[in-house]
């Protein structure tokens, strides 16, 4: 059994052809924060025959069961992760719409002293910084 249907049957999910299909493309690191449409459109580009619901179904029963992550960046539509262990925080270009991930000790320690300050304990956060890219590949439009 491979790790994909591992994880599948320990999330409790049923192993299907979509389901294997859809986890097997978002375990490669191109398809991090990818849309369900664009997901749609991978797999059409590889032959597989899975119907856009289908995907956001999966997406939808994988995020339920923790084995992604969906993120509503600024774009307005949700984006997809494979659920990790470790955490990270997310750049975002506002042109290009490039994420790129990172981890900092100081700004998360920071964050923990903040909570503290306040009373609070953190059980979970995210942080999303926008901005846009100073490359010359970035399409910067008007900006």
């Amino acid at each position: 059994m491979t790790d994909g249907n591992l994880a599948l049957k320990k999330a409790g999910l049923k192993v299907t052809l979509p389901r294997v299909k859809i986890l097997e493309l978002m375990q490669g690191p191109e398809n991090q924060h990818i849309s369900a449409e664009d997901l749609y459109k991978t797999l059409l580009d590889i032959g597989e025959e899975i119907g856009l619901a289908t995907v956001y179904r999966v997406l939808n029963q994988f995020d339920d069961a923790g084995i992604v992550t969906r993120h509503h960046f600024e774009s307005g539509k949700a984006v997809f992760e494979l659920a990790t262990q470790h955490h990270h925080d997310h750049l975002v270009c506002l042109s290009c719409g490039k994420v790129i991930e990172f981890s900092d000790d100081v700004i998360e320690s920071r964050q923990d002293e903040i909570a503290m300050k306040h009373n609070i304990k953190l059980t979970n956060h995210s942080l999303y910084l926008y901005g846009v890219c100073t490359n010359d590949e970035c399409d910067h439009g008007d900006t």
